[in-house]
């Protein structure tokens, strides 16, 4: 257990940056399995309009350090690929 003031604070302030980091990782993992759910049922349109929303909560989560720069490139292009192949 931490003894003294400062690592206290930081106990505090590490709890509340955790918290609202799980919230946002959170949202853009659900954001994306909304989208492979309309990829699954074959919904081209609205695939399309999900993953330009899904493309935003991952750049927010790569921008603020959430998760790393090549873990949102390589999502982003994964689910760009599967909404792309629905055209096909």
């Amino acid at each position: 257990m931490a003894n003294n003031p400062s690592a206290i604070k930081r106990i505090g302030i590490n709890n509340k940056k955790r918290v609202a980091n799980q919230s946002q990782k959170s949202e853009m993992r659900t954001a994306i399995k909304n989208v492979e759910a309309l990829v699954e049922a074959n919904d081209a349109e609205n695939a399309k309009a999900a993953l330009k929303d899904t493309m935003k909560y991952i750049d927010k989560a790569v921008q603020k350090g959430i998760i790393h720069k090549n873990n949102g490139d390589r999502q982003k292009t994964r689910l760009t690929n599967k909404v792309n192949g629905l055209g096909a």
